[in-house]
């Protein structure tokens, strides 16, 4: 029989490579092959895709989240926000929101639309986790939903990130590449 330690790094890495399949958008957890999706149009006030993301949206700032605005999810019941690091080294997620209004278009900075809920982040706290990796991959994906979700705020990582998968109907990303 193995050790506690041994039998919760086995889970952590089931975890790690449940999230990343989902985070990559390479697969579609829970729901077999992947589907042929929508695109959002997804942009920030404070970076453009591929530019480094600012250094206060980062662990040594103090601005919280950046601010976010989509367009391109006409028809769903519901959005969803994962940001994850995507790089080689770390592949992490600092920050999921669900259950956002589907008339919502956009995503103050340091705030959460009313009503919508957030679930755990790979560190397993609930908000957004500023990214530290000063050369990490930053993506703010959005995700309209077929359905609002049911679950709790605070809910588990891989639980989250399976529901969103299973009800996903479009998708656009915004990227930061590295930190200022």
């Amino acid at each position: 029989m193995g050790s506690p330690t041994k039998s919760m790094g086995a889970r952590c890495a089931v975890a790690i490579t449940a999230v990343a399949l989902a985070a990559s958008g390479c697969g579609i957890l829970g729901g077999g092959s992947p589907r042929n999706l929508d695109v959002i149009s997804v942009s920030s006030p404070r970076f453009r895709d591929g530019a480094p993301l600012p250094h206060g949206y980062s662990c040594s700032g103090g601005l919280g989240n950046p601010p976010l605005r989509w367009s391109g999810t006409s028809g769903a019941k519901s959005v969803a926000i994962v940001v994850d690091d995507s790089s080689a080294r770390s592949s992490a997620v600092n920050w999921v929101v669900f259950n956002i209004d589907p008339n919502t278009t956009e995503l103050a900075e340091n705030g959460v639309p009313r009503g919508a809920r957030q679930g755990q982040a790979s560190n397993g706290k609930v908000g957004y986790t500023p990214p530290c990796q000063t050369d990490g991959s930053y993506r703010f994906t959005v995700y309209a939903l077929d359905a609002k979700l049911d679950l709790r705020q605070g809910a588990p990582l891989a639980e989250t990130l399976e529901h969103i998968a299973d009800h996903t109907i479009a998708r656009g990303r915004l990227t930061a590449d590295n930190i200022e």
